[in-house]
């Protein structure tokens, strides 16, 4: 089951809420618990720069803004290692946190550990990706429009050639059950529009396994014979385009990416990438960091209100849950979406390596 945001979900977000007649007062409520709270934290890895540097900080300064500087937030990061990440889960559920907030390494493996949280009345809300077990809420963004974006943007930059052209699909980790959704989009745009000539998924989303798997495209498709590459992240879309290059192309194909990092968006700026898309870490983490907060308060009005989208996992249904909107950042707006939701300045964006290339693109 799959819906789109609606557009209640839309206006309740974080920046949102008092527009939206929704407050934060306590005169409709009645806290089961005060200010003096923890959030667990479970975070998948480090590989994904945007984990440590984004989504970690802005929930626990949300906290610390729902709880008047009292709700602390115990943070692990599971390195990659489901097995790291159920340990780590243990823990949190042995020191009786008050909600765990966790980004499934691997969905189905954590099944067990929400399930200890659950037989100790700890709620437990899924972020990022879907974790399976009796969960309280889902927060994410709606992934399987990611991958139409994704796809359409390589439908779009190939044009009239699309039909007879040849793309390499590269796909995530198929223990995140993101990545499903992800290539569901993609194909929704890509099938019978394009000719997919080959197709890997990649091992915990590491750039390394991207790119072997590309240096396999390139010997069993032919260099120039790809038309673009569909890139699940701007990770291993960097991985990717480092492999083009080492094979000797003179010029980079489409590639798509995901999370709008640093270096992605520079490879935007530059050319070398077609695309990525931005998924806006503020919204997605505060409004995460809101829902907590208001399911262990027993703030049911505000929790209710920002929950307003319904998704099914392989153990349950009809999971509250609030899918945040994407955009297709490209060299056309990048002013208007990072540098405008403060991701990154233009400063940061525009080193001396890029300055040429954002001058041409007017980012000064």
């Amino acid at each position: 089951m799959r819906t789109v945001p609606s557009v209640m979900a839309v206006c309740v977000s974080a920046l949102l809420l008092s527009s939206c007649g929704v407050g934060s007062s306590d005169t409709a409520v009645s806290p089961k618990k005060g200010d003096d709270i923890t959030l667990g934290l479970l975070l998948p890895d480090r590989d994904t720069s945007r984990f440590d540097r984004f989504d970690y900080p802005l929930i626990k300064k949300e906290v610390a803004t729902l709880t008047h500087g009292k709700g602390k937030v115990s943070y692990a990061n599971a390195g990659a290692s489901a097995k790291r990440q159920g340990e780590q889960f243990q823990k949190m559920v042995d020191d009786k946190v008050d909600v765990i907030l966790v980004d499934a390494v691997d969905a189905a493996a954590i099944e067990p550990s929400v399930q200890k949280a659950k037989d100790a009345g700890i709620p437990v809300i899924a972020y990022d990706r879907l974790a399976q077990g009796p969960i309280d809420a889902y927060v994410s963004h709606d992934n399987e429009l990611v991958g139409e974006v994704q796809g359409r943007s390589i439908v779009e930059a190939l044009g009239d050639k699309a039909e007879t052209s040849k793309i390499v699909m590269m796909n995530g980790s198929p223990a995140d059950p993101n990545t499903a959704l992800f290539e569901k989009g993609a194909h929704s745009e890509l099938d019978g529009k394009v000719v997919i000539a080959k197709q890997y998924d990649t091992r915990e989303w590491l750039p390394s396994v991207a790119k072997a798997n590309m240096k396999a495209a390139i010997a069993s498709v032919g260099l120039n014979n790809i038309a673009a590459v569909y890139s699940a992240n701007d990770d291993m879309a960097g991985a990717v385009i480092d492999e083009l290059k080492e094979s000797g192309a003179t010029r980079i194909p489409p590639v798509t990416g995901q999370d709008a990092t640093l270096a992605a968006v520079q490879r935007v700026v530059s050319g070398e990438q077609y695309m990525t898309v931005y998924k806006s870490f503020l919204l997605e983490a505060t409004n995460a960091a809101q829902i907590a907060v208001y399911k262990i308060q027993g703030r049911d009005l505000q929790f209710d209100a920002l929950i307003r989208d319904k998704v099914n996992s392989p153990t349950q249904d009809d999971i509250p849950s609030l899918l945040v909107p994407v955009v297709a950042l490209t060299k056309d707006n990048i002013e208007q979406t990072v540098v405008k939701d403060g991701v990154y300045t233009v400063q940061q964006i525009c080193t001396a390596q890029y300055a040429a290339d954002c001058a041409e693109i007017g980012l000064t």
